[in-house]
């Protein structure tokens, strides 16, 4: 108009703030789905299932529970034959005692039923649901399932369900006390009591008067090492 020049309305809208009292809603600042699960990580946990095969070629299905702050593997379980009655089964053998968490996170599977979220409810958390096709919402969970896989399920084949069971609880101990974890600092999701390691001037030698103690892990598929002082 000062100018002389025309300019479409459509180009002027392009470049110009909008306006909360020309009809279009301006977008509301909110927490991102990731900000709220850090902001909230130590009161959540995290489920999902997924599917192993056997010698046989039977289907065997894992549930596993995490606390997503410490990224502790807290329960899991196998059967081949999921239900809602069962999967309930495993909330309460975490939750049925006092507990901290807040939130559950799990997937819109059916099994996840009506009755099952209201039970949970019960329990004193709040069910967050994923989006449908996006596990990157419970990406915390999908990467304990494919730690699990590359470190324990792609070398093993298990016989049967306590086949299985046994070697995913061997796991399990090893994954909580024993695997370092990155995200933790790294750390340990159950840091235990251990020897307390001696500082030295040079990082790169063993300490005086110990030696280095090796414990290997699902028949040597892995190992966990750790300083033992040398008996005088």
């Amino acid at each position: 108009m000062k100018l002389g020049i025309q300019v479409s309305a459509r180009t002027v809208q392009k470049y110009l703030l909008e306006d909360p009292k020309a009809g279009r809603r301006q977008a509301v600042p909110t927490q991102r789905w990731m900000t709220f699960v850090r902001n909230h990580a130590k009161g959540m946990l995290a489920c999902d299932f997924f599917v192993s095969v056997t010698v046989r070629f039977q289907f065997i299905y894992v549930f596993v529970m995490m606390e997503v702050g410490s990224r502790r593997l807290v329960h899991f379980n196998v059967t081949s034959h999921p239900t809602a009655a069962w999967t309930l089964q495993q909330f309460r053998e975490v939750m049925d005692h006092e507990h901290d968490y807040r939130f559950v996170i799990h997937d819109r599977d059916t099994i996840y039923s009506q009755e099952l979220d209201l039970a949970v409810r019960a329990m004193g958390v709040r069910i967050l649901k994923t989006p449908f096709h996006s596990p990157q919402a419970n990406s915390h969970c999908e990467r304990l399932i494919g730690s699990l896989r590359r470190d324990c399920l792609d070398f093993l084949i298990p016989i049967n369900e306590g086949h299985l069971k046994g070697t995913l609880k061997e796991w399990k101990t090893h994954y909580c006390q024993g695997r370092p974890h990155a995200s933790l600092g790294p750390g340990l999701p159950e840091p235990g009591d251990g020897l307390p390691v001696p500082l030295q001037k040079q990082r790169h030698q063993i300490p005086a008067g110990y030696r280095v103690r090796t414990k290997p892990i699902l028949g040597g598929l892995h190992h966990e090492y750790r300083l033992e002082k040398i008996a005088a």
